[in-house]
This record gives C-alpha cells, sequence and structure tokens, in this order.
C-alpha cells in the first residue's frame, strides 16, 4: 500500500527541518534581527554627531584664552548659562516663549489641515480664491509686523496671532496639494463601496497625503520658531528673543550667547521630537520606500 507521502505526491519532510521552521525557533532569529538593526540605527545617530563634537571642543580650546568681548570664552558661557538659564530666573523667558510657540504652533497646524482639506473638497472655491491665497503668502509675516502691532498692541495675543500667520501657509499649502495628489481610483473605489465622504478622507485621503502633510508641519515648526523670536525682539516684554536684545543692549555679551544657545538647544529639542513622531506616523510609509529601494 502507497504511503501517505506518495499518495499526496510531497516527499516527507524532515522533523528536524520542521521543527527548525515552526514559529517559536524563528523568534531569537527575530529578535536578533532587530536588535542588530537597533545597534545599527543607535552607531548611525552617534556617528552623525561627529562633527558638532568637533566643532564644539574646537569653540572650547580656542576660545580658552581669548579676551574679546563680543567672543568670550565658552567655559564662561556655560558657567553664566548654568547661572541665569538653569540656577536662575531666565528660564520664565523660555517657558514664555514656548507657551507662546506652543499655542500658535498648534493653531496653524488645525487651521492649515483643515482649511487645505475644504479647498481640497470645494475645487472651484479652491480655484477662485488661489490667486489671493498665492499673493498673500509672498508678503513677509515679518512686513506685517506693524501693522499687527498697532491693531493688536504688545502681548502674547500679538506673538501668537504673528506665528500663526506665519507657520499655517507651508502646512496648508502642502496639505492641499497631497489631497490633489490622491489617485483617482482610489477614490471612485472608495465611491463604489459607498463610503461615506468623512470615512474617504480618513481612511484614502489623509492617509494618502500624510507624507506631505507632516512635511508642510515640519517647515511650519522652522517657521514658528525664528516668528516666535522676531515677534519677541520687536515687541515684547519677555521671551528668549527680548532677553537676547536686552542683555545686547545693556552690553552683557556673555548674557547674550547664553540666550542664543538657550534657543539653538530649544529648536533642535523640537526638531528631534518632530522626527520622533514622524517616524511614527509614517512607519508604514518609511517602509514602503524601503521595500522599493530594496527592490
Amino acid at each position: 500500500m502507497p504511503t501517505r507521502a506518495e499518495r499526496t505526491g510531497s516527499p516527507d519532510v524532515s522533523p528536524i527541518l520542521a521543527a527548525a521552521t515552526t514559529p517559536s525557533h524563528q523568534r531569537p532569529a527575530r529578535a536578533a534581527s532587530r536588535s542588530a538593526s537597533s545597534l545599527r540605527r543607535l552607531w548611525s545617530g552617534i556617528w552623525r554627531l561627529w562633527f558638532f563634537a568637533v566643532v564644539l571642543v574646537a569653540w572650547w580650546v580656542l576660545s580658552a584664552d581669548s579676551t574679546s568681548t563680543f567672543f568670550p570664552p565658552l567655559r564662561n558661557i556655560v558657567g553664566r548659562l548654568y547661572d541665569l538659564w538653569i540656577a536662575g530666573d531666565a528660564r520664565t523667558n523660555a517657558w514664555s516663549s514656548l507657551q507662546h510657540f506652543a499655542i500658535g504652533y498648534a493653531l496653524a497646524g488645525l487651521f492649515g489641515v483643515g482649511v487645505g482639506a475644504l479647498l481640497w473638497k470645494f475645487a472651484r472655491v479652491g480655484r477662485a480664491v488661489s490667486p489671493v491665497l498665492y499673493f498673500v503668502y509672498v508678503i513677509p509675516t515679518a512686513a506685517l509686523l506693524p501693522a499687527i502691532m498697532a491693531i493688536m498692541g504688545i502681548g502674547g495675543s500679538m506673538q501668537i496671532t504673528i506665528i500663526v500667520l506665519a507657520a499655517v501657509w507651508p502646512t496648508m499649502l502642502n496639505t492641499l496639494d497631497g489631497m490633489r495628489g490622491i489617485d483617482p481610483i482610489k477614490l471612485d473605489t472608495a465611491r463604489v463601496m459607498h463610503m461615506s465622504a468623512l470615512r474617504t478622507v480618513r481612511t484614502v485621503v489623509l492617509p494618502g497625503a500624510m507624507p506631505q502633510i507632516m512635511a508642510g508641519l515640519r517647515h511650519s515648526l522652522q517657521i514658528g520658531v525664528i516668528m516666535m523670536v522676531v515677534s519677541e525682539l520687536v515687541a515684547s516684554e519677555s521671551g528668549i528673543g527680548f532677553f537676547i536684545l536686552e542683555a545686547q543692549q545693556r552690553f552683557a555679551i556673555t548674557d547674550m550667547w547664553t540666550g542664543i544657545i538657550i534657543l539653538a538647544l530649544i529648536g533642535s529639542v523640537l526638531t528631534f521630537l518632530f522626527v520622533a513622531v514622524e517616524r511614527v506616523v509614517l512607519a508604514w510609509y518609511i517602509g514602503a520606500r524601503a521595500v522599493e529601494k530594496k527592490g
């Protein structure tokens, strides 16, 4: 009588090979692969910081014996930074700046995505208002500062308004372009499946446009930080920009440098946090691009 393997036309599988291919035996290999990938990313991140470390060491060494009023030793700047921003009360300026930035950036993101989606949904309206939008877009927001100050006065509301007016454009335009680039076949498929407009936007439009939306939000982040400082330099009674300008006017150059360094640190931390969030939100997109490159 023929064996089971002969009846099915498939050879017997070795028990050892079968055991080796079971999921329980694959887990250690996958864990090792993930660990190796994490180590590679960690080493890549460390390697990218080498030039920054070289610049920092060179600045420390070359400025050690500096007697220039405008370029004090980095050692003195670091010591003064600790006294003012960590042990002292200058950190209240940082909190003031971050508060205005957080509110302004959040409003710019919400308005940018919302208005961009509306302009995409109502295409005729979008085409009608596009010339006006691009006309306003090319006006530097800093040029509007005198008008906004005359209307709103000096204070937190004015600073938030400046941040919103400057940061809303990259997000709005990228949202509009991203939604316009959605494959029409996907929209037709959603329509054939009788998906509601809200579900179509949530499951088809937003995922497809998300890479460009995140790119717009990143650009808005940079513009928001810039305008946060500009508004504080021109008209403010608190904030990092106010601290830097006030220190310069007092001819406290070391204090001025501490404000500049704090501003650079805040901008870097905000950028790193955004990149981390972006990698989580666009994990599927990053994975698809990696597969395409391998292919």
